[in-house]
């Protein structure tokens, strides 16, 4: 039986990797809102971000931050390439959902394929966003990356809160999520709408990448375990607000965590898939479904 520290250090660590399923959970959500659209290329994003910062902080000496926007900026314009490029091309045609989605799979193959040419396939790390630490508080001990990953993902979600509510190109977006039809004959470029959708996406899935990196690390193969967790966060949460996507995606990091310390790091992935079937059975709109409709 786990001891009480460990449950607690636990918690603490299920918190850290929630925070980055549900940044990854709520680019899911913006494109699919957007046009229904599962993005299974939305993991590669997190690896990239992860790749492109490190390769901008190791070849060009570049500060963190200014390495971390740059990366940002970079994967946000491959987001628009995807988009431009395979996804417009069959939206076009009227190719359906199921072949679309089938595309961005093959996306995410494409660029794994293309970062181990270029950029090698060993694992790659920097340091934490703040050295020294961890933070002790009694036996509990919390590295000061969890803070940088605590605070820029509560910005980014409230940014997007304002985003989608406040602005014109916003409520544009979430015209497109509750019926696009409609919003063409209104005059909104349902096509630059997902331009934008994709940017968003793929710029949220890069800042995941560049919190979570120098916890772990990023190689050419960590975007389809993450873009799986945050698939599954999403389900969790419902497909619907950034606010329940990134609970979703806690509450996921959280059993995750707890599942290591009680059965081993084995049963993570099933209890994970577990608890994946148990919400598509009795929880068809996600846990926080009447959470995301009030948000």
């Amino acid at each position: 039986m786990p001891s009480v520290v460990e449950l607690i250090q636990s918690l603490v660590n299920g918190l850290g990797i929630g925070l980055i399923y549900g940044l990854i959970a709520i680019g899911f959500c913006v494109i699919y809102n957007a046009s229904g659209i599962v993005n299974f290329a939305q993991g590669v994003f997190v690896m990239l971000g992860g790749m492109f910062a490190h390769t901008i902080l190791t070849r060009y000496g570049l500060p963190m931050w200014l390495s971390a926007i740059l990366a940002i900026v970079l994967v946000a314009g491959v987001g628009v390439l995807v988009q431009i490029f395979v996804i417009n091309p069959m939206w076009r045609r009227n190719a359906p959902l199921f072949a679309i989605i089938l595309a961005t799979l093959a996306v995410r193959l494409l660029i794994e394929q293309v970062v181990i040419l270029t950029l090698g396939d060993q694992p790659r790390t920097y340091p934490e966003f703040t050295s020294g630490g961890p933070l002790k508080i009694g036996p509990i001990a919390i590295g000061y990356q969890l803070f940088w990953v605590l605070g820029c993902g509560a910005v980014m979600v409230s940014a997007l809160q304002q985003f989608f509510n406040r602005t014109r190109m916003g409520r544009a977006l979430r015209a497109c999520a509750q019926n696009r039809e409609a919003a063409a004959l209104l005059g909104i470029p349902v096509e630059r709408m997902l331009i934008v959708a994709f940017a968003l996406s793929s710029a949220l899935g890069a800042a995941a990448g560049i919190l979570i990196t120098p916890t772990q690390y990023t190689a050419y193969m960590v975007g389809g375990p993450f873009g799986i967790n945050g698939f599954i966060a999403a389900i969790i949460g419902g497909f619907g607000s950034p606010p329940a996507a990134l609970v979703g995606g806690i509450f996921l990091g959280v059993v995750q965590s707890e599942a290591i310390v009680f059965f081993g790091a084995g049963f993570k992935n099933i209890i994970s898939l577990t608890l994946l079937l148990i919400v598509l059975l009795f929880f068809p709109n996600g846990l926080f479904g009447g959470f995301a409709k009030k948000a």
